[in-house]
């Protein structure tokens, strides 16, 4: 029996090994972290993730050729092929502070690899990282080897949450990376065996190494790009009197564009588009590419400026003053249909809002109290590392509260933020809502769940 392990239990590790499992019932497939409460939450009845269709595949496999284990060094040692999600969060410090990835887990991945590894074992690069990483590790395992043959391969995740169990069953393209000489050609064909079983033979896609790595930063990169340009275009919209859903609408029906991520908001949130677009700024700027460089800068500028843009109009509606009133937050998730919160739009816009005394009563039928006060209470860059070197117990903010239910959250308030387009949103008593507020009343809609 072919074994499988995939090393981190987050966001990207869990559901894909999941996902491999249901698809390969003759593969074992074991699912490995460092932290002991994430892994016991996965073996639980109350996933340490939400995503939709994920428990179902997860009670279908644990138990049978699905298991999460804290006992990384044995399954790495018993692995055939090893996945790699671990975190490759932006460097705060150093060489290329504020825009590089840090590699430290990834190296100290490879290490452990290499220091409990018994048998040849092909390495995957789960983990989106700089182009070249491979090389890195590659020399890393090598020169530990103790005889033992490594191939490294990208296969990067291409998953939107909330609907990530969907787009690992039904691919638009699955992409792997390897070496060009017969043994990297070998290895590729083993990991396109694995994706056969369920994914059709024209969305598997194969490159050699730096194509695929690149491919991943690119995607986060465009993608990004068009939100903050649709985002520009708002700005540019209520200035003239424009309605930005009817522009978007008009731009959508151009073949050449295409719908989707055209739909004005707050601003992009997730743990990798910003991530992603800072390294592909500092590798530019490595390579002498600075106008590249800066031309990429941009897009998280005017993501930034969008969010600053929001707090603004907030203020200055509430007659440029939010001191003491009660402001209703609805959605703190960085988009619907998961739990995730890092880089939130919702953190930046609660931020800037506290920072004008405003008292914030947040509502989000997925993130936890703890997580709202943790990323309140947290910096900029702690969010962007393993959940065990996160602090522990979060400081709570004075001026905020959380309630379980919308209606509650806004009771008495003097306006309502609408930051995370959760479909329930739309469905709200608007009526009863208004009834319940402060006079006069505000809504600031940033993600359009309100028909006007």
């Amino acid at each position: 029996m072919v074994k499988i392990c995939g090393i981190g239990a987050g966001y990207v590790g869990g559901p894909t090994m999941a996902v491999i499992a249901l698809k390969c019932p003759s593969i074992e497939v074991a699912v490995v972290d460092i932290s002991h409460s994430r892994i016991s939450a996965w073996n639980s009845n109350k996933l340490p993730i939400y995503e939709p269709g994920l428990e179902e595949v997860v009670k279908q496999c644990r138990g049978k050729n699905l298991l999460f284990s804290t006992d990384v060094e044995k399954h790495v040692h018993e692995a055939d092929i090893i996945f790699v999600s671990v975190n490759t969060p932006t460097k705060t410090k150093g060489l290329g502070a504020g825009k590089a990835a840090d590699l430290t887990y990834w190296e100290s991945a490879a290490r452990m690899i290499a220091d409990v590894s018994k048998s040849n074992k092909i390495v995957v690069e789960k983990s989106t990282v700089p182009v070249r990483t491979a090389e890195a590790i590659e020399k890393i395992l090598t020169h530990n080897s103790k005889g033992i043959k490594y191939q490294i391969l990208s296969n990067p995740e291409f998953l939107s949450e909330g609907t990530a169990i969907q787009d690992l069953l039904n691919p638009d393209r699955v992409l792997i990376g390897g070496n060009e000489d017969p043994q990297g050609q070998e290895a590729i064909q083993k990991l396109k065996a694995i994706y056969a079983n369920w994914v059709p033979d024209d969305r598997i896609l194969t490159t050699n190494l730096w194509s695929s790595e690149l491919s991943k930063l690119a995607d986060n990169a465009f993608l990004a790009q068009r939100i903050s340009s649709i985002n520009a275009m708002s700005a540019i919209c209520e200035a003239t009197g424009a309605e930005v859903s009817q522009v978007s609408h008009a731009l959508s029906k151009n073949t050449k564009l295409g719908p989707k991520y055209l739909n004005a908001s707050v601003g992009f949130g997730g743990s990798c588009f910003q991530k992603d677009i800072l390294n592909l700024v500092y590798i530019c700027e490595s390579n002498g590419l600075n106008e590249v460089a800066n031309y990429w800068r941009e897009v998280i500028k005017v993501n930034d400026y969008q969010k600053s843009r929001f707090v603004n109009r907030v203020v200055t509606s509430m007659f440029n003053t939010v001191s003491g009133k009660k402001i209703a937050i609805l959605g703190f998730a960085f988009k619907k249909d998961t739990s995730d919160t890092r880089k939130s739009p919702a953190i930046d816009v609660c931020k800037g809002l506290l920072g004008d005394d405003a008292c914030l009563s947040i509502y989000d039928p997925r993130v936890t109290e703890d997580q709202i006060q943790k990323d309140l209470s947290m910096n900029n860059v702690q969010w962007d590392h393993p959940i065990h070197l996160q602090p522990i117990s979060s400081t709570s903010v004075k001026q905020v509260n959380i309630f379980g239910d919308a209606y509650e959250a806004t009771r008495d308030s003097h306006g309502i933020c609408i930051l995370t387009e959760w479909d329930e949103f739309k469905t709200l008593d608007y009526q009863r809502i208004f009834d319940n507020m402060r006079k006069p009343a505000f809504v600031f809609d940033g993600r359009k769940r309100i028909e006007c």
